[in-house]
């Protein structure tokens, strides 16, 4: 079914406006994949804040105009789903993730940071941990020398108090 103008305006604003909030682009050819499995994939998206979508490609290369992503406009072609996130990794990660699992999906690129991205780009973005998991690595780091240093003090009191304990006795018997 085609789109009238102002139904293709709307598509191109509404992506367009989520471009403007996105980080990451991804994306995928889906050729061959039933329903069922794109269901699939369109719920794992939802549930990590992915904005995930088949678009005519002549919409897509208007929406992403004059943004960052428009270095991937060139690999815009054929059957295509595209992935935005607000999160550098969760679009790279969501498609990555249903790839392997499903030899039907074909990454094709992607954006990130102005640059385009080949498959194997979007494969190595998604490997990186997420944010959160970022964040408490980076905590774990910044606790192990305050644990260490407690450790040590708490060691030190305990020699200190064991030093002194056959003192005591002896000045008490004394």
């Amino acid at each position: 079914m085609s789109l009238n103008r102002n139904e293709k305006a709307a598509v191109v604003a509404d992506v367009a406006a989520q471009v403007a909030r996105s980080q990451t682009l991804a994306l995928a050819e889906y050729r061959g994949l039933t329903v069922e499995h794109l269901n699939k994939l369109r719920v794992d998206a939802r549930a990590k804040g992915v904005y995930l979508h088949v678009l005519k490609n002549t919409l897509a290369r208007r929406a992403v105009t004059g943004t960052p992503f428009e270095v991937a406009a060139e690999s815009m072609a054929g059957p295509l789903i595209y992935g935005f996130s607000e999160d550098a990794v969760a679009a790279a990660k969501v498609i990555a993730d249903f790839a392997k699992g499903n030899d039907k999906l074909v990454i094709k690129a992607g954006a990130y940071a102005g640059k385009v991205l080949d498959a194997n780009g979007v494969k190595a973005l998604a490997s990186i941990p997420s944010k959160e998991v970022l964040l408490s690595q980076i905590a774990g780091l910044l606790k192990s020398p305050v644990q260490r240093m407690a450790a040590v003090v708490a060691a030190l009191a305990a020699k200190k108090g064991e030093g002194t304990a056959p003192a005591e006795a002896a000045a008490a018997a004394a």
